[in-house]
């Protein structure tokens, strides 16, 4: 069994998210460059089994596309090209960043650390991931 990997995609920058290769638990892996996202998947795609990508996407409350739509089709596009074999889904991100932030919040994380705008978009990757994970089990049942 490989490993899910969520992708909190941004125009500055993409968090990222895999689960154990059990698929049990999300855990936080980092935060890359937007124009070095490809770069740092096919290199960490060579050495670990991924079975799965999700992608966040932003959704309105309307739940409507947000306008972020339009930076993140051409990214999944090209991802689906680049790694042919392996599915990718996508995933409601909304809340996620607001979530991040209380995660740290209510983690006793000061004030400074939580304007790393990177750890936000690591940590909204996580959640995304979790979610995605409890939607599948609840799908299941």
């Amino acid at each position: 069994m490989g490993r899910i990997m969520a992708i909190d995609y941004g125009r500055k920058r993409a968090g990222i998210a895999v689960t154990d290769e059990l698929q049990i638990i999300a855990n936080a892996l980092t935060t890359v460059h937007a124009k070095d996202v490809f770069d740092f998947l096919k290199q960490y795609i060579t050495e670990e089994t991924v079975e799965m990508i999700v992608v966040g996407e932003p959704r309105q409350m309307n739940n409507t596309a947000s306008e972020s739509v339009r930076f993140i089709d051409p990214f999944v596009k090209k991802l689906k090209k680049v790694f042919p074999d392996i599915p990718v889904d996508r995933f409601d991100e909304r809340f996620t960043s607001k979530m991040a932030m209380q995660a740290m919040i209510d983690a006793g994380i000061g004030r400074k650390a939580r304007r790393d705008k990177a750890a936000i978009d690591k940590i909204s990757a996580v959640i995304i991931l979790q979610s995605y994970m409890e939607s599948r089990k609840q799908n299941k049942n």
